[in-house]
């Protein structure tokens, strides 16, 4: 059926009158990105004497602090100092290192609370928080735990990797994140960048009979790259078709010089074939892409809020929770890398691909997540 509309901005078909999603994200973006400090001023005190709101998600409060935060990295010691007077402990990214005032109010109130619901929140905001006081409270809550451990379903060195970290029973701290974040954009035609998405592969996908795709080719050597500690390149292959599917993440191991072995994988249903859905123009439109390397950083969570920024680095809008997988190899937590948005490849689709890789094994996962 044809559609009646298309985005007068990407010419995207459309069944309304106005911009796509993703061109309505991109407008509210490069507002926000325009602001003056008179309108940045401004939104902060707004948020201030209405910080309830954002904890019950109204607006424009909710919009207002994610573009403070992740676009503009603009969440002050007073928001946050309001957020925890009122006892405002949703969304935990709100106590992002907060001061140490306000990490100690938040510890005060962890070890205070009763309520399972209110312990699962306020480990979120210390996690976000991250020193090694946060750290040596989440240890003790580990090792002794309090009556309402037994209505949560995980550990708190669990809710730890919220804030983008963990640590074992030894108390020995694991990063699980950067602390840099770029872009990937629209580039001009035939411009050249260390990171690509979407690479076209040779071998077929054993489940589905696809074409399987390199999703992310990475040359840690440029030195906008540095910080991932990678001295060659790193590839991530997967079949887009099936990794949503399987019964655990997508792995491969790479090799510096560029090289990719496929882990086998098993579909979720213990079944050995399906069909494959991806279609040829979507290949084509996947493995075409423009997308490329950003010239210079962003804050840590630009990709955090919306659906339709590709990142490499810092933090990712994960849909459900956040998932860090253990290395196959060596059995520990894998470091986060980077996030794409199908839908910014491929009209119709759904969902985000989130790759991890574990440097010491140079073992690569990814895995799909969507409402």
């Amino acid at each position: 059926m044809r559609l009646k509309y298309t985005c007068p901005s990407c010419g995207t078909p459309l069944g309304y009158d106005g911009l796509c999603w993703k061109c309505k994200c991109e407008q509210e973006r490069n507002a926000a990105l325009t602001w003056t400090p008179e309108q940045i001023a401004e939104k902060q005190k707004r948020l201030i004497q209405n910080i309830q709101r954002l904890a019950d998600m109204e607006e424009p409060e909710c919009t207002d602090f994610w573009h403070l935060f992740g676009y503009r990295n603009a969440i002050t010691p007073e928001i946050q100092r309001a957020a925890l007077a009122a006892e405002v402990f949703y969304p935990s990214e709100l106590y992002y290192r907060v001061p140490e005032d306000v990490r100690d109010g938040l510890i005060s109130a962890l070890l205070s609370t009763e309520d399972s619901g209110e312990a699962s929140n306020l480990m979120c905001c210390l996690a976000m928080q991250g020193d090694d006081r946060a750290l040596e409270t989440l240890l003790e809550l580990e090792r002794n735990p309090r009556p309402w451990r037994r209505k949560l379903y995980v550990d708190p060195s669990v809710y730890a990797q919220c804030g983008g970290w963990t640590f074992d029973k030894e108390g020995q701290r694991a990063q699980l994140n950067f602390d840099t974040c770029y872009p990937m954009v629209k580039g001009a035609a035939g411009e050249v960048s260390p990171v690509r998405i979407g690479r076209a592969r040779d071998d077929i996908c054993p489940h589905c009979g696809g074409r399987m795709v390199d999703m992310l080719v990475l040359d840690g050597r440029d030195e906008r790259l540095k910080f991932l500690g990678l001295n060659g390149i790193l590839t991530a292959a997967c079949c887009p078709n099936c990794v949503g599917f399987l019964k655990e993440p997508a792995f491969n191991r790479f090799t510096l010089d560029g090289g990719v072995e496929i882990v086998p994988s098993e579909l979720f249903d213990g079944a050995g074939k399906m069909d494959c859905y991806v279609r040829e123009e979507d290949y084509k439109a996947l493995t075409e892409n423009s997308f490329v390397l950003g010239k210079t950083p962003v804050p840590l969570f630009y990709g955090a809020a919306y659906e339709d920024v590709n990142t490499i680095g810092g933090f990712a809008n994960w849909v459900q929770d956040w998932e860090y997988t253990a290395c196959p190899h060596c059995g520990k937590p894998m470091k986060y890398l980077a996030q794409i948005q199908w839908d910014t490849l491929m009209d119709g689709t759904e969902g985000t691909l989130y790759v991890e890789f574990c440097p010491d094994c140079q073992i690569v996962s990814m895995q799909h997540q969507q409402t």
